[in-house]
């Protein structure tokens, strides 16, 4: 476990979007014997849209988003109660959830989700988040010697929120729309006559992934070439910041 907790540091302090960090907490899963996580921040105002990183099924999380399903979700009820650690399963506590919560839980378990561990965690701004491990078993093998491995769990949840925290507070606004550090970089040096592959030799990656970020802020700005995002970032005045 030592070694598990080792790599997901190392993953954490290279990450730069959600996409690393998605992969080094999935890594980090994996080596506890979860197959699934998902990081959920419940929204601070009412019509806020809340914040979901994971490795579920897409087509759960988009149904699950869409539905607002995190409003009468059990789990996420649960943790709202304050900071805690507790295991939860489909087919416990039945006659404890209303319909509509039991409801949840059993569609989530028809995409393999179908118990596992939450922490829950408040900051001292009232933000709240919770860091579930999940399994398509109701009773997960870990969580028979999970007095063993908790302490270990709790400090993953509290590192990667706090990296997330730190991460995910960078993305930049241009022109009305939200970049990730990555996209802002690589749009930056290429307004600034930077090519993609000058651009992997200053940021430290490959041309693929400088092309991978200048593709995805082209998609967010809605344009057709990649020199047209560069004009919206270079009109935006922030080429220099």
């Amino acid at each position: 476990m030592h070694r598990v907790f080792e790599n997901f540091v190392e993953q954490l302090s290279a990450s730069v979007d959600a996409a690393d960090l998605s992969e080094a907490m999935a890594s980090a899963a994996a080596g506890f014997d979860f197959p699934l996580f998902a990081y959920f921040t419940y929204p601070s105002a009412s019509g806020d849209a809340p914040q979901l990183i994971s490795n579920y099924p897409s087509s759960w999380t988009s149904r699950y988003l869409q539905q607002r399903y995190h409003s009468l979700d059990p789990v996420i009820l649960r943790g709202l109660q304050g900071w805690d650690t507790f295991d939860w399963g489909v087919n416990r506590a039945r006659h404890c959830l209303p319909n509509s919560q039991q409801q949840i839980l059993e569609s989530a378990a028809e995409f393999g989700i179908c118990g596992g561990l939450t922490m829950s965690m408040h900051d001292h701004l009232g933000r709240f988040a919770a860091l579930t491990f999940a399994s398509d078993e109701s009773r997960p093998p870990l969580l028979r010697s999970l007095a063993r491995y908790e302490k270990a769990l709790q400090l993953v949840a509290i590192n990667f929120h706090i990296h997330v925290r730190r991460r995910l507070a960078d993305d930049r606004v241009v022109d009305g729309v939200t970049l990730t550090p990555r996209e802002f970089e690589c749009l930056k040096w290429a307004a600034r006559g930077k090519s993609a592959w000058d651009i992997s030799q200053l940021l430290g990656v490959s041309k693929r992934t400088v092309t991978f970020h200048l593709e995805n802020a082209k998609a967010k700005f809605g344009v057709r070439t990649i020199n047209q995002a560069v004009a919206r970032m270079a009109a935006s005045g922030q080429t220099r910041s």
